[in-house]
């Protein structure tokens, strides 16, 4: 919940913060941030945790540039050593749900939690994924920026944009209606968020993963009922985002420890995701061997390279192939499509087989081009 202009957290009008008796009305935005930098930045032993009210204040300071650039990067990179506690991510989701964008499907809808940064390493599966879900029926929603710090990787919007469908440069309004009629939405940063997108200078000369880097794991603009799935990749942040979910009140949340901390699930090994209920984590070990799904993890050339792969493994063939199937079929079951695995595996095999993904992306291609 945002505190009203001029405020802070336990400061009366009569004395303050320090039992002074200053006018905290009139106190500007870079005042006012001083007090949460000082609570994060004061050092191991005395640092201390913001509430989750104070988080999501200091989050709106930086997002409408009330705060300075100065600042702004000492919090980010000061909040990082310290590690963000869950009811502080909780309270940086309030401030994103009331000022990012907002989507809304008629079906519960699976929404993905992955780094903004991009892949370098490994071959993304997730958008063929998306357009697997989205032919079977059930909206997705994704989300994303442009090459962004510190990996600087490949993004969504570039990949579906290798597949011939770009989603750069759309309003909002036009996202939804490609919800509503053929059930995949992209949130693109800069398009739909610039307030979050005027953090990435900062984000750039910083280095390294700010916390606002595990809010976007935990964020979705979709309301309404959903499926949403994070990526992590250490197991504490795992846990804080079970405590954070539970605190921002996702009903239904999933996390996995996928490729590069994205939501790919690996074909190479056992892939350990969990089911996040009441602050604690149900674990789920999938092991893509069972179902005839075991292979190497394909790896990042580049995007020519990926585009003729991508392509290839929506027919069914090539080296993405099988972890297109692996992944469908794991979240056609978590999304509820399907009533086990084995049967999301079956599911997922025939969709491709049928040319069901290739027949999606043909129609999203002519969606955007009647969009235009």
């Amino acid at each position: 919940m945002a505190l009203p202009s001029g405020t802070l957290p336990n400061a009366s009008p009569e004395t303050g913060l320090n039992g002074h008796a200053p006018a905290v009305e009139l106190l500007s935005g870079r005042e006012r941030f001083k007090h949460y930098l000082q609570k994060v930045g004061s050092g191991e032993h005395t640092s201390r945790g913001l509430s989750r009210e104070e988080a999501g204040h200091a989050l709106e300071l930086m997002l409408l540039e009330e705060a300075t650039p100065a600042q702004i990067g000492a919090f980010l990179i000061a909040h990082r050593i310290r590690r963000p506690e869950p009811q502080e991510l909780a309270g940086m989701l309030d401030v994103y749900r009331r000022l990012g964008p907002s989507l809304r499907s008629a079906e519960p809808a699976l929404c993905f939690g992955m780094p903004f940064d991009g892949r370098t390493r490994t071959a993304p599966i997730y958008p063929l994924t998306a357009l697997a879900l989205s032919a079977a029926g059930l909206p997705v929603v994704l989300q994303g920026g442009g090459r962004m710090p510190v990996k600087y990787g490949v993004p969504a919007i570039e990949l579906f944009a290798a597949l011939g469908l770009e989603l750069q440069g759309l309003d909002l309004t036009t996202v939804q209606a490609g919800l509503t009629q053929h059930r995949l939405a992209l949130v693109h940063q800069p398009d739909h968020f610039p307030l979050a997108e005027s953090l990435t200078p900062i984000r750039d000369d910083l280095g390294k993963r700010p916390p606002v880097a595990s809010l976007e794991l935990l964020w979705t603009a979709h309301q309404g009922p959903h499926l949403l799935v994070s990526g992590f990749v250490h197991p504490p942040t795992e846990s804080r985002a079970w405590k954070a979910l539970e605190l921002a009140g996702e009903a239904m949340a999933i996390t996995v420890k996928g490729l590069e901390g994205s939501t790919d699930l690996p074909i190479s090994r056992a892939c350990i995701t969990a089911r996040a209920q009441g602050g604690d984590g149900e674990r789920l070990i999938l092991h893509p061997r069972d179902h005839g799904c075991y292979d190497n993890d394909a790896l990042w050339q580049d995007l020519e390279s990926w585009r003729e792969q991508a392509l290839a493994a929506l027919g069914g063939q090539g080296p993405l192939a099988t972890a297109l199937i692996w992944n469908a079929g794991a979240y056609l079951w978590y999304g509820g499509v399907c009533q086990d695995l084995a049967a999301g595996v079956a599911r997922a095999t025939d969709l491709v087989q049928s040319g069901a993904l290739l027949d999606q992306l043909r129609a999203l291609i002519q969606w955007r081009h009647d969009a235009s």
